[in-house]
């Protein structure tokens, strides 16, 4: 069962995300928020595996509320919601922990397909939208050679790149010939060695290393490889 906190502050969006999840017998709506200041004490008090938290409320914004969320409780995966597909404020809400990107448009479907997807910790939500994003707010990406990936692995670096492209590790496991085990493997090694949270704390450390660029979609060597 995923446990879900809705904080938003308009009534009728918490409302319409709370019956939409609620018709899912795996999804359990257990509280609803509707200041940052509500949500960080809806996830205190309710320990949920997902939170929807809205990105701009009044008295603490959602990136104030993702940042003492994860502060609070690391397991709680934070899915930004926001009316506008670029937002300045959602890169910073990334820096701040957040999961997940999500626009107030999306169908039901891809609602509660985005709950499962953070929850799993398997795929970056929207990876097209997130990767617009960081292109859009990293100008000034380092040298590759920036000390903190010296650490990775050739292999290691390779599956960070495919990472910070969005894809997920079965979709890394058949771009490199390895099993869905080593990679998985792999993403927990590059977030042990770099002490990164999640994913997306991976995506944009990759952007503002320039181990992948802005507009540039290259892959890398896929030949069989351990």
């Amino acid at each position: 069962m995923i446990r879900v906190v809705i904080a938003d502050d308009q009534a009728l969006v918490r409302g319409g995300f709370r019956a939409i999840l609620s018709a899912h017998p795996d999804i359990d709506v257990v509280a609803e928020a509707g200041t940052g200041g509500e949500a960080v004490a809806a996830v205190a008090g309710k320990n949920p595996d997902v939170a929807l938290v809205d990105v701009r409320m009044p008295e603490m914004d959602g990136i104030e509320a993702t940042r003492r969320i994860k502060a609070a409780n690391g397991d709680c995966r934070v899915l930004i919601l926001t009316t506008f597909d670029v937002d300045e404020h959602v890169y910073d809400a990334f820096r701040a922990g957040a999961a997940g990107f999500l626009l107030k448009t999306v169908s039901p479907e891809e609602l509660v397909n985005a709950v499962r997807a953070v929850h799993s910790g398997d795929a970056l939500l929207a990876p097209t939208v997130t990767r617009r994003l960081i292109e859009r707010f990293v100008t000034s990406p380092r040298p590759a050679e920036d000390a903190r990936l010296q650490s990775l692995t050739d292999r290691e670096r390779d599956v960070l790149r495919l990472v910070a492209h969005g894809l997920s590790n079965t979709e890394i496991a058949a771009e490199l010939f390895v099993s869905h085990g080593t990679v998985k493997t792999h993403v927990g090694r590059i977030l042990t060695k770099l002490d990164l949270r999640d994913r997306v704390q991976a995506v944009v450390l990759a952007y503002e290393v320039g181990l992948v660029r802005p507009g540039v979609s290259e892959r890398p060597d896929s030949r069989p490889s351990g």
